[in-house]
């Protein structure tokens, strides 16, 4: 890679941190799509600076043919078609080469809603799965926290323990782009993370007793970098509980709990802009996935309720 591709990059996404507070997860998804596009341009002995369109939109059809997947092209034209305008907003290109390309249409598929069944088989494998009694409060108040919110993993996994102090109802989450928002807590929610807060502050106390090390902030404290719990532990953890419930752990997900929470609301009568905001959505075309739902919904009540309807 080239020094000027690399400060390209670099500057870019550390503009997309402060102006619009992407998360690094965030910024770590543009620096790959934009790596493979610099990748690609460097064995046809060029760089993003002299790069112009048709050797974007060959690109695009190189992705093509190696049988990308629509979403994943449309992705990598939107994080290049965003390094340009920073580029010409900086003025290291006086044109923006990516402007006028179009990419392929970015479909929106229905997401594979758990069943209730499968979400309670969830909730009791939770109670019962692990090899302590402390392994087990903390897996049941991740699963109840996951089910009762629709937090997506990262704020599941990062929630301060600050925030759950006191038996609250509410729970405050700072979502992406450092956007705040409040979500209500069951009981059983808030039955969990008690239960799980006796034992963490009991650990927490003879960890300081022990080493004078400082109690974590977090309220799934871990020795790892991150100093909480990280996704890939949460998502091996969730794939346990779903072989632990007798159901089939490749159509389990942290992302899955989130759509369950979301279809389950709107069956029973949540309207789509309250399922928003819980949501984290900052755009309602985003929760309108779920429209399907409602549809559905719509249908049969003509079909049980409209007198024409009747046999």
């Amino acid at each position: 890679m080239t020094t000027a591709d690399t400060r390209w990059i670099a500057s870019f996404l550390a503009a997309k941190a402060a102006e619009q507070g992407a998360a690094r997860n965030t910024q770590l998804a543009y620096g790959r799509d934009l790596n493979d596009v610099q990748a690609y341009l460097v064995r046809h002995g060029t760089g993003f600076a002299q790069a112009d369109r048709a050797m974007l939109e060959a690109y695009l059809i190189q992705m093509d043919a190696a049988g990308l997947a629509p979403a994943t092209r449309a992705r990598r034209l939107s994080a290049v078609k965003q390094l340009y305008r920073f580029a010409h907003e900086e003025g290291w290109r006086s044109d923006n080469p990516a402007l006028q390309i179009k990419g392929p249409t970015k479909r929106a598929s229905l997401p594979d809603a758990l069943s209730m069944a499968d979400v309670d088989a969830l909730l009791e494998a939770s109670e019962t799965y692990g090899k302590t009694a402390a392994d087990r409060a903390r897996n049941c108040c991740l699963m109840q926290l996951l089910y009762a919110t629709g937090l997506r993993v990262s704020e599941l996994v990062s929630l301060t323990v600050a925030a759950v102090r006191g038996d609250p109802q509410m729970l405050l989450v700072r979502g992406k782009g450092n956007k705040e928002r409040l979500v209500p807590l069951s009981r059983p929610a808030r039955a969990a993370i008690t239960a799980w807060l006796a034992h963490r502050d009991a650990a927490q106390e003879a960890r300081k007793q022990e080493s004078g090390a400082k109690p974590s902030p977090f309220l799934f404290p871990s020795h790892g970098a991150a100093g909480h719990m990280t996704r890939v532990r949460f998502f091996t953890l969730i794939k346990e509980l779903a072989i632990a419930a007798g159901l089939d752990p490749a159509g389990i997900t942290p992302h899955s709990m989130r759509h369950a929470f979301a279809t389950h609301l709107l069956h029973n009568g949540a309207d789509l802009r309250a399922i928003q905001m819980l949501l984290g959505h900052a755009d309602i075309a985003t929760t309108e996935i779920y429209t399907h739902i409602l549809d559905e919904r719509l249908k049969r009540l003509v079909l049980d309720r409209h007198p024409l309807a009747k046999d």
